[in-house]
């Protein structure tokens, strides 16, 4: 990183003493050692550092609640050991719980910090992390360009969470005003008991699947919150014209991608974030590419799609909180203003994030002139988060690849990707998964950083 490195290099001079004598002793794992200790700011951080380092470094951040306060350096323990035989260095950082993203967004450059002072300065620093891991990590690519290198984010929410909340807000604005409107424990922002909220939708969901009329609406809601109609780990994707598979598939996937926890980020928000003023649900509809799909689930149902589009246009609206909203846009929806380049994954079935954010960042790149520095990969499965190990592997040798010659060439293509997963899987026994696909993402329907005026 040369003369790129400021902050961490000022940190390290007071800090780095201090951690390593706190420490534990340094233990032997292989080929490589570990190193942990505490971080200025609070919070912890571990460090695995390889026997012959090939000048790379990678900080993991965790997704919502991961860790559990224990610092961790990657997704799985064969993913850091492979990483390190391969002379990364590899660290990660604990701090805070939750929604832990301003914690994080701090701790992570400290990390840095005492990495380079235990093995000298990085030649490339690349932020990961999964899901809001994954966002955590272009944020702090776009926060810190002189300190990160690069940013490889897993399933992660890298258009941040005001889309992704705003999102869910579609889809439980629309069940609770199309089938239960007077239910009160259906709170939609502003939550004060989250698992009475989470019981309540389910109770409703539950509830409309049994009838013609609640799937038709239920289909509705899920697809105003973009929800995917192949969301389900073990089920084959449904027939292109299988209407009723395809409800059932966002029936199941509901509750854990359109009703995500709104209390905890609220919490740290100060208030609701989300809104829905000037929303026009018919375009939105027409636009979410399932216009189809809902429109034929009504047709059988006997209900009017006019009419309950209509009642959702003329429903009362919810405004955010304007200091809630700039917390959020702060810790972190990404501008998409980069200066280094970012290599994402994203499974097509992934419900939380949706495939959408992929497409709404890059389109916030391409509005700054940074389209030649992102480059998006995808897997087309349901799940979130799971990757197998040597699909992991060869992201990050493809980003390594990037930065050592400043050009993408065919690396992050499909075909590229798979040899890379195939030689890597063969030679090391990591798990191979399954194919790298072509595809381009759509973006999301409601793709904002700032509140609706």
């Amino acid at each position: 990183m040369s003369s790129r490195f400021t902050r961490a290099t000022i940190a390290v001079a007071a800090s780095v003493a201090l951690a390593v004598s706190a420490a534990p002793a340094a233990t032997a794992v292989q080929a490589e050692t570990e190193h942990r200790g505490t971080l200025p700011g609070g919070g912890s951080y571990v460090l695995y550092e390889p026997a012959d380092w090939n000048g790379t470094l990678l900080t993991w951040s965790p997704g919502y609640g991961g860790g559990g306060g224990v610092a961790t350096a990657g997704p799985s323990a064969e993913v850091v050991e492979w990483l390190t035989d391969q002379g990364y260095a590899v660290a990660g950082a604990a701090a805070g719980s939750g929604w832990a993203v301003e914690e994080l967004l701090d701790a992570q450059p400290d990390v840095v910090a005492q990495a380079s002072g235990l093995l000298g300065e990085p030649e490339h620093v690349i932020a990961w992390g999964s899901s809001m891991g994954g966002q955590i990590s272009v944020a702090l690519l776009e926060q810190n360009p002189d300190v990160f290198d690069g940013a490889l984010p897993l399933c992660g929410s890298i258009a941040g969470a005001i889309p992704m909340l705003n999102a869910s807000l579609d889809g439980t604005y629309a069940l609770k005003t199309l089938l239960a409107p007077g239910d009160t424990a259906l709170e939609l922002v502003d939550v004060t008991d989250e698992p009475a909220r989470q019981a309540a939708f389910r109770a409703v969901v539950e509830t409309a699947q049994q009838t013609p009329e609640g799937r038709a609406r239920i289909a509705l809601a899920a697809t105003l919150a973009q929800m995917p109609t192949w969301s389900q780990a073990g089920t084959e994707r449904p027939a292109k014209h299988d209407i009723h598979a395809q409800q059932e598939q966002l029936a199941r996937i509901f509750l854990w991608g359109a009703v995500s926890p709104r209390q905890p980020l609220e919490q740290r928000a100060g208030g609701n974030f989300s809104w829905n003023t000037g929303v026009d649900y018919v375009r939105a509809l027409r636009d979410s590419g399932q216009h189809a799909l809902v429109r034929d689930l009504y047709r059988d149902a006997g209900l009017s799609l006019e009419a309950d589009l209509a009642a959702l246009n003329a429903g009362e609206r919810i405004a955010a909180d304007q200091d809630a909203v700039a917390y959020m846009q702060r810790n972190a929806t990404p501008t998409g203003d980069i200066s280094d380049p970012v290599l994402s994954l994203h499974e097509t079935g992934d419900a939380a994030p949706t495939i959408g954010q992929a497409g709404t960042y890059a389109d916030r790149v391409r509005a700054h002139g940074g389209q030649d520095l992102v480059r998006q990969a995808f897997v087309d499965r349901p799940g979130h988060c799971a990757y197998a190990d040597a699909e992991v592997a060869a992201m990050v040798t493809a980003l390594q690849e990037r930065l050592d010659t400043g050009r993408w060439a065919n690396v992050a293509q499909p075909r590229a990707l798979n040899v890379r997963a195939d030689e890597i899987s063969a030679a090391s026994g990591l798990e191979r998964g399954g194919s790298f696909a072509q595809l381009k993402p759509g973006v999301m329907l409601r793709p904002e950083r700032e509140p609706a005026p």
